[in-house]
């Protein structure tokens, strides 16, 4: 079975796709390893591409009771859930396959409630299954097919929810700098306090370095979907136009080489704005500004995500 497309959706002002934040797994892989075909998280990864050779896909092998599942890795309210189901191929193998909804692993999430069962889905049609209420808090997400010796396919997985996403896991981590001037310690821009008035001692300084970077250890890997940076008032806040947030697992030039998630154009005086990560890994956050001698100053860092580990 290959569906292209999962969308789960909750009660919600403002909703988004969870799935993107949450890990995948599934009961076997039906290409070679090193393939981008047929992994669990391809139907996680936000492309509704129905066409299996497209590389957006899971799959299994043949197999009884083949299953899917994502860990949400927090708990959420679920409304409905849209499942969109492969184009190129075969759509009748997702005939019969169970949505179970709860929070036990137990026979690797087959136990938990059903929520919903397909009939059927014509090729590369969608499908909504909707509950007038909450209806269950979950953790795990399970698309199991009770067939026997059925490949069980998902092209995406969308989850929309208006829940916050995570906690600022900043406040429990490890800062530190390239260099230090004055009282501008690393720490300052983990310290919960978003005032951005240098001589009041909560925000960070370097001395004028080439490439000067700020580092957050996070501790463990974490997925993280969004980082807050506060700027200062006084101490010349467009110094920070340019600056790169970068995330990752690396220490490679002191973490700068991690993946981008944005680059930082400008911050107004005092104010803080949103960085949307989209559930990136990572052990460390650097803030960096790169290319140019100059003072980085950060008046707060904020980390909204869930670990991993």
């Amino acid at each position: 079975t290959r569906p292209h497309s999962v969308i789960l959706d909750a009660l919600s002002i403002s909703a988004r796709n969870l799935a993107l934040y949450g890990k995948a797994t599934q009961s076997d892989l039906v290409e070679n390893p090193w393939s981008a075909d047929g992994h669990a998280i391809n139907a996680a990864d936000g492309n509704r591409d129905s066409n299996f050779e497209h590389g957006s896909c899971t799959a299994t092998t043949m197999q009884n009771d083949p299953w899917w599942r994502l860990d949400l890795l927090d708990k959420y309210v679920v409304t409905s859930i849209t499942i969109t189901n492969r184009k190129d191929c075969c759509p009748e193998r997702l005939d019969g396959a169970e949505i179970h909804i709860g929070n036990s692993l137990l026979n690797n999430g087959n136990s938990n409630p059903l929520a919903g069962k397909i009939s059927s889905i014509p090729g590369g049609r969608s499908l909504t299954f909707k509950w007038k209420k909450e209806r269950m808090l979950t953790i795990i997400f399970l698309f199991k097919n009770n067939k026997k010796s059925i490949t069980q396919v998902l092209c995406s997985f969308t989850w929309n929810s208006s829940v916050v996403l995570g906690k600022n896991v900043a406040l429990q981590g490890r800062a530190t700098q390239i260099s230090l001037h004055g009282n501008g310690f690393a720490s300052n821009a983990i310290d919960g306090n978003k005032d951005g008035v240098y001589g009041h001692g909560s925000c960070t300084h370097t001395v004028n370095d080439l490439n000067p970077w700020w580092r957050l250890d996070l501790l463990k890997r974490h997925k993280v979907f969004s980082v807050v940076i506060t700027n200062t008032v006084d101490s010349v806040p467009e110094r920070l136009n340019g600056a790169e947030i970068r995330i990752g697992n690396s220490l490679d030039n002191n973490g700068n080489n991690n993946p981008r998630c944005a680059v930082i154009s400008s911050i107004h005086p005092g104010f803080s704005t949103t960085f949307e990560c989209d559930g990136m890994e990572g052990h460390y956050i650097n803030v960096v500004i790169p290319g140019r001698q100059e003072y980085l100053t950060l008046c707060e860092v904020e980390v909204y995500g869930s670990p991993l580990d």
